[in-house]
């Protein structure tokens, strides 16, 4: 095998198929990165680790196609750092010959023939906006839980209603939707998904850079239980979690008594600073007057902080006090310059939506639901 390829392109290329390189793989192969030249003037870049993989065409100058197996993070920690010239890859005995100007390294082949065969997507089941996708994940993939104690809580819920998709994540103490628009093959779609959080976030980031991502979910022919996504060259799948999902959707309040509107940069800066002196897992306590509301920490001996700042009250007064990081995560993923925080009692959920103005509208495409904390008073 003999090519040459440009810097950045080889550096993009390595850098996104070695994302999903396991940590600790469970054969070595699978620390790998298969480097295929084919005559057509191209190399392909795989990677596999049995749940998710990556790959990637690139534009080459072939003088000799074939295939070889590389470790995949040497291959990319000397991508990101050769000099900006053209790359040349070549086989010799059991080893690859990497030169870019001056620079030369000489990396040990692994066995390709011991290396598995990607899974194949199944058929494109649609597209959406690569922005708004990328967005809609980042919001809700904050509230999937991180723990192994519920593997099913870790994942993304993914229900396709037509040209409507919902994502939906909870680890118990809040829960995350968004809905979004986006483009079916079959005007009739219905489909739920449940995809892994971290996953389905990291390929999200690394696509959302394109004008559009296709969708694949499984259920045709060779792609059964895996769900694919493809956008210009890159192509990823990841195998679906098995189980059943708890039926959250009873969660959300159908009525509310009390709602507060705030400035969402003022809130995050003010709960920021007082959550400081809150003891760790011990609550900040926000109290709801007319004109403004007031965020607590720290009681008795301990060290106290206090800030006010301006907001909108409609209904009853109210005092209620959340995990700090749980509710800046939430105003951190509405995205609007306003928030709209509505109540039904202290000891109920709190629904936080986002708005454009601070006499506006909500904005329900986006609910981020947030369990209080008792608190003694």
């Amino acid at each position: 095998m003999k090519f040459r390829v440009e810097r950045d392109v080889l550096a993009e290329a390595v850098t996104w198929v070695a994302r999903g390189l396991p940590a600790r793989p469970p054969v070595p192969v699978l620390a790998g990165i298969l480097l295929q030249a084919s005559a057509e003037g191209t190399v392909t870049f795989s990677a596999f680790d049995y749940e998710v993989s990556a790959r990637i065409t690139v534009p080459a100058a072939v003088a000799e196609e074939g295939s070889v197996l590389v470790l995949g993070r040497l291959l990319a920690d000397i991508s990101r750092n050769l000099p900006g010239k053209p790359v040349e890859f070549a086989t010799s005995g059991g080893k690859v010959d990497v030169t870019c100007g001056s620079s030369r390294f000489s990396l040990m082949q692994m066995p390709s023939g011991d290396y598995p065969t990607l899974p194949s997507a199944p058929e494109t089941s649609g597209s959406v906006d690569g922005h708004a996708f990328t967005q809609a994940v980042a919001q809700v993939a904050i509230a999937a839980d991180r723990g192994d104690t519920l593997p099913i809580l870790t994942g993304v819920r993914v229900e396709i209603d037509g040209d409507t998709m919902t994502l939906l994540a909870t680890d118990r103490y809040r829960l995350a939707m968004r809905e979004l628009h986006w483009n079916p093959s079959a005007a009739d779609a219905n489909q739920v998904l449940l995809v892994p959080g971290r996953t389905l976030l990291e390929t999200a980031k690394a696509l959302g850079s394109s004008g559009s991502i296709d969708l694949a979910f499984g259920g045709a022919a060779g792609g059964d239980g895996l769900v694919g996504f493809e956008a210009g060259q890159r192509r990823s799948t990841t195998r679906l979690l098995d189980g059943e999902y708890p039926k959250v959707s009873s969660i959300f309040p159908t009525s509310t008594d009390t709602e507060a509107v705030v400035a969402t940069h003022d809130l995050v800066e003010a709960v920021k600073r007082v959550a400081l002196v809150a003891e760790r897992n011990t609550p900040v306590r926000l109290k709801f007057t007319d004109g403004q509301v007031t965020i607590e920490a720290g009681t008795g001996d301990d060290a106290q902080a206090s800030e006010a700042v301006e907001s909108t009250l409609t209904g009853p007064e109210l005092e209620i006090a959340f995990n700090p990081q749980f509710l800046l995560d939430g105003l951190g993923a509405v995205g609007t310059p306003f928030s709209r925080i509505s109540f039904t009692q202290p000891s109920r959920p709190a629904v936080l939506t986002g708005q454009a103005e601070a006499d506006g509208e909500a904005d329900s495409s986006y609910r981020y639901v947030l369990m209080p904390v008792r608190f003694a008073s």
